[in-house]
């Protein structure tokens, strides 16, 4: 495990431009497109949004950037992480509120100039008010395009914080006070692809009995394991688009049973595995997928993104919901990167390219058979010893 260090190295400058070129917006980025049907079972969205929930607090001349990943601790305590602040487009451009993406032809992974790493993680209530940020933490993202997912381990009474850097090839792991960095994944700005290295890692998740599990990557083309220490225990996956291969390995989520499911984006398609790496299923004809979350009753939600679209599967993979979210509205998102829900049924989704996130709640009378359920329940938190 390496240990991060404050400074900026060219090569980290350089890593900065690389990397946002890396993330194309919804609908753009291959050529041509591959734009797949919504399927079956497809129809009209059954959430209301919670119009201008999140408050803004960026100092003054700044607004939110690029929101990659959020994770829900509970209805009142959700983790939202940013590649930094962006300045306010001067002259300011029509239509222009308080988000970057506000107006018209405008992206928060566009700007590069005008970027500080400030509130790169930062917290929440359920009212979108803000409880605090990690400004401590900001020197480690600095040169680079910021964080890129965010999650807690519904397993760990601890509910420690894992922050994925993939600009500096690691994983970070914090106290849930964020008062201590308590260790990392990965060797600080070293990619490779051994024991001890990850190649732009891009998300993690967690089996029951607190094993880890590392979506690496863009440069890799594997899923990583390790034990709950940390301890690298076994990997899989080479690139490619054939079963077992990947392109892009954008997120990685598992179900009661710990099987893997993993966003292989480029390839278009969920494939599941069990714990030893061992395929079981492909799940074909989506459109650039970036998210899973799988709730408690083992309803597996996808984020699809060319167009952004909520697909809900069961773990057999037959498609049973689904509706579209593109556009710039407020109930629409430029890239759903992530998306997360609470206890009390709504749902929480960070835009990447119009630099937000948004909360929605069921709408009064929707079928509940095409709502999110319940996540699964967060472990009691440990009490300090006396």
């Amino acid at each position: 495990m390496g240990k991060p260090i404050k400074g900026v190295s060219l090569a980290g400058l350089v890593l900065v431009a690389s990397a946002f070129a890396s993330f194309p917006l919804a609908g753009q980025g291959r050529t041509p497109p591959v734009v797949h049907p919504a399927g079956p079972n497809h129809g009209d969205d059954p959430y209301d949004v919670v119009e201008d929930w999140l408050q803004p607090f960026a100092e003054s001349g700044f607004v939110w950037g690029s929101h990659p990943g959020l994770a829900v601790e509970s209805s009142d305590r959700i983790f939202i992480i940013q590649r930094g602040e962006l300045a306010v487009p001067d002259p300011l451009p029509a239509g222009f509120t308080y988000y970057y993406g506000s107006a018209e032809g405008l992206s928060a992974l566009g700007p590069r100039g005008a970027r500080e790493m400030r509130n790169v993680i930062f917290i929440v209530d359920g009212d979108g008010e803000l409880i605090d940020s990690w400004t401590q933490w900001d020197y480690l993202f600095e040169g680079t395009a910021g964080p890129h997912k965010v999650a807690i381990s519904p397993y760990d009474p601890e509910r420690r914080v894992w922050v994925v850097n993939d600009g500096r090839e690691q994983i970070h792991v914090f106290s849930n006070d964020g008062s201590e960095l308590l260790f990392s994944l990965g060797t600080w700005d070293e990619a490779g692809d051994d024991q001890t290295h990850f190649g732009r890692p891009q998300d993690v998740a967690f089996t029951q009995d607190g094993s880890i599990l590392v979506a690496d990557g863009l440069t890799n083309s594997r899923i990583v394991k390790f034990d709950s220490d940390g301890n690298y225990l076994l990997e899989w996956g080479t690139r490619g688009s054939e079963e077992g291969q990947f392109n892009a390995v954008h997120a990685v989520a598992t179900d009661d049973q710990d099987r893997v499911y993993v966003a292989d984006r480029s390839n278009d398609r969920i494939q599941v595995f069990d714990q030893g790496g061992e395929h079981l299923a492909t799940w074909p004809n989506l459109n650039f997928p970036n998210h899973i979350v799988i709730t408690a009753n083992q309803e597996v939600w996808v984020s699809d993104n060319q167009p952004v679209r909520l697909v809900k599967f069961d773990t057999d993979g037959n498609r049973l919901y689904s509706w579209d979210a593109n556009g710039r509205g407020p109930d629409e998102f430029g890239e759903l990167h992530a998306f997360a829900i609470d206890e009390d049924g709504n749902w929480y989704g960070a835009d990447n390219v119009l630099g937000r996130s948004l909360k929605f709640t069921p709408m009064q009378g929707a079928d509940r058979a095409n709502l999110m359920s319940a996540p699964v329940p967060m472990a009691t938190p440990r009490q300090p010893r006396r």
